[in-house]
């Protein structure tokens, strides 16, 4: 049962044009492809933010997968909002903390996909650039909102990363922010060339890896499995 976190916006489907709880559908095929049971969680009103609430659900779980979406609200790392900062949820953002503090507590194995792994370095206290191209000088890891582009990665030898992915690999990006101060306990596993960390791994837990780029764009379900053999 593996958990897979969702978010709220304005959609259209048949007949209808109303707020939906939406999920690309390549998250929740991936983890059904890997052999897992993909199981949506939704933010909602006064939900799965409360402390106890999270619990409940991270025991019902195997696995939890953060996903991509819009950026963390800045407050989170004590910075003011960059002009380029956008779709953050402050909903969202609460109800996904609370779900990753739980998975922590609990030692359950967690993957964290682009937005995912950013929140998680905040949640552990890290801090985020909030454009990359401010850093950088080029817009090489988001050519424009929604575009995927290739970015080839380094990996850290002997990391979990490293033995899925390889010693380099070229994956699907699409993100403006990248992680700045890394937070408590993490450590860099990937950087792509111009020095942008592209996965973070908490060596002390069972299996918490995040990942800068979308393995499930691709339908690489390598994560996806090694994120399941770690419940075993």
């Amino acid at each position: 049962m593996v958990g897979v976190t969702t978010y709220r916006q304005e959609a259209s489907w048949g007949p209808w044009d109303r707020l939906a709880t939406v999920l690309p559908v390549s998250y929740v095929d991936t983890v059904a492809a890997a052999g897992g049971c993909p199981v949506l969680l939704p933010p909602y009103e006064g939900g799965i933010e409360h402390d106890a609430a999270a619990a409940g659900v991270v025991e019902a779980l195997d696995a939890l997968v953060l996903v991509g979406g819009g950026d963390v609200d800045p407050a989170r790392y004590g910075q003011r909002s960059h002009p380029a900062t956008a779709g953050v949820d402050p909903g969202r953002d609460a109800s996904e903390l609370a779900l990753l503090e739980a998975a922590l507590d609990a030692d359950l194995p967690v993957l964290a996909i682009c937005r995912g792994m950013q929140l998680l370095d905040v949640h552990l206290g890290g801090t985020l650039f909030q454009h990359v191209p401010d850093v950088v000088g080029h817009d090489g890891h988001q050519q424009a909102r929604g575009c995927f582009g290739d970015v080839e990665i380094t990996t850290e030898a002997g990391s979990m990363v490293a033995k899925v992915m390889g010693e380099t690999a070229v994956v699907r990006c699409s993100h403006h922010q990248a992680i700045d101060a890394v937070g408590e306990g993490l450590v860099v596993t990937a950087r792509s060339a111009d020095g942008i960390a592209e996965a973070l791994e908490l060596p002390a837990a069972r299996f918490v890896v995040g990942v800068q780029w979308h393995p499930e764009e691709d339908a690489d379900e390598r994560l996806f499995e090694a994120l399941l053999d770690a419940i075993a």
